[in-house]
């Protein structure tokens, strides 16, 4: 079986998450790296995380799509990567392969597209919140 790689923030789990998760699982063991709050803080501002570490880890545990959650405090998961030494990256959005972080240490590397109308950023704001 192969091993199948995605990170993020997971800030608000949403469908567009969840969504990624179901399309890793077909591809093999899915690892997430996830942000620490430290990290998310460094990313994003003094006002996030949303969720705090041990419950967004608790979330994606509790997925079925996901087999392990690995926190990582560097500012990429580059490290991680190269620990865990995954057959697959998977990356939610835009990016070109060429520029997913790992993606020379892997080679292959999936785009998945984003689900419209879903961003855990936009969720907080809808919240009222940061």
């Amino acid at each position: 079986m192969k091993t199948v790689f995605t990170n993020g923030c997971f800030d608000v789990l949403h469908r567009g998450h969840i969504e990624l998760l179901r399309h890793c699982k077909s591809l093999g063991y899915v690892v997430v790296g996830l942000n620490s709050d430290s990290s998310i803080r460094r990313l994003k501002g003094e006002n996030r995380p949303f969720n705090n570490q041990k419950d967004r880890k608790f979330l994606l545990e509790s997925c079925k799509y996901v087999d392990e959650v690995i926190l990582f405090s560097e500012d990429t998961p580059l490290n991680l990567i190269n620990q865990v030494k995954p057959d697959i990256l998977v990356k939610g959005g835009d990016y070109k392969k060429e520029d997913v972080v790992g993606y020379a240490e892997v080679g292959t590397t999936i785009i998945f597209n984003y689900v419209e109308g879903y961003s855990s950023t936009k969720a907080i704001k809808n919240f009222g919140g940061r």
